[in-house]
This record gives structure tokens, C-alpha cells and sequence, in this order.
């Protein structure tokens, strides 16, 4: 819900309010809207990726994880932990369930035996790319778009992206270089 109060624009979802001081046709205010829609679309999108995780017995944790890992280069719980910001035992938990499923495995670093690196067997490194293949197939929604809309949404899109994702189409299409 959007609402002038005076100079102040008030944008509602279920759970917050952000406020910006602007006119409602203003730079933030319009950059507030885009980005509520967004975000509403994401949500609103989430069953879609939930089905198909959970045809997989996977959680979005899961997602997460596989996302981060490959199978030719090992990452540490360390770092892992350190690039989704929350505490190695989180880090820990989300790996064994990986490995139960025997989507990922455990080695011993080469240069210190104590430190451990996680990669993807070769399931994972499969479930991993049939994931990125249908989280990358566009919703029925978005095929409604018109050529133009799409290259126009494209372009923005392509503008958002932070500098360290920015990737080969290829290898980012398929899920086998991690951000």
C-alpha cells in the first residue's frame, strides 16, 4: 500500500514499512516501488522453487549450499561460514545433510591435514545442475513480456548485478563457477 503523507511515502508489505522522504514521483520513492515489486514477485515466485527442491528432499538451505560449492575446487566450512555471514556450526549442519544425501564430501586440505574442504561428488555436481537449470527457466509470467519488455528488463537486471557475480552466460546458466 502506498500513501503521500506530506513528504513522505510509506511502502507496506506484511511485515515491514520503509519510509522515504521524497516525493511519491522522486527518485527513492520510485526506486522503493521497483524494488517492493520485486520483491513481491520473488516471494510470490517461491513455491515454484519449493516444489522443486522438495521433489529432491532438499531445502533451500540445501540450494544455497550447492550453489557455493563445485566439484573441481574445495571451499572450507571457514569460508563458507564467513560468505553467508552465520556461524561455522550452521555451516557444519548444512554440509552434513549434504553429504548424507551424498551430494557433497569432506577432504582433508593437502597443506593441513586438520582443515577440511567440502566439494560435490558427482550427484551433487548433477542435482546442482538440473537445479540451476529449471531455477533459470522463466516463469510463465515472465514469457508474457513482450521482446522489448524483456531486453529492457535484461539490461536493468544486468545493471544490478555486483561486479564480483558478473560471469560467463555460460557458466553461470549452468551453475558451474560460484559468486
Amino acid at each position: 500500500m502506498n500513501h503521500l503523507a506530506g513528504r513522505t511515502l510509506a511502502v507496506r508489505s506484511a511485515d515491514n514499512m520503509t519510509r522515504i522522504t521524497k516525493s511519491a514521483n522522486g527518485k527513492a520513492a520510485i526506486a522503493a516501488r521497483a524494488w517492493q515489486l520485486m520483491f513481491d514477485y520473488l516471494i510470490a515466485s517461491a513455491p515454484r522453487r519449493a516444489r522443486s527442491l522438495a521433489n529432491r528432499g532438499l531445502t533451500p538451505n540445501d540450494a544455497r549450499a550447492l550453489a557455493a560449492l563445485a566439484a573441481e575446487r574445495g571451499r572450507t566450512l571457514g569460508e563458507l561460514a564467513k560468505e553467508w555471514a552465520c556461524d561455522p556450526s550452521n555451516v557444519t549442519w548444512m554440509i552434513d545433510r549434504l553429504e548424507r544425501a551424498k551430494l557433497a564430501e569432506r577432504r582433508p586440505v593437502a597443506s593441513d591435514r586438520r582443515v577440511k574442504e567440502v566439494t560435490l561428488t558427482s550427484a551433487g555436481v548433477k542435482v546442482k545442475s538440473e537445479l540451476m537449470r529449471e531455477f533459470g527457466s522463466p516463469p510463465p509470467e515472465i514469457l508474457t513480456l513482450g521482446r522489448a519488455e524483456l531486453g529492457a528488463l535484461e539490461r536493468i537486471l544486468r545493471k544490478l548485478r555486483p561486479a564480483h557475480s558478473r560471469r560467463p552466460r555460460r557458466a553461470q546458466r549452468h551453475g558451474l563457477e560460484r559468486t
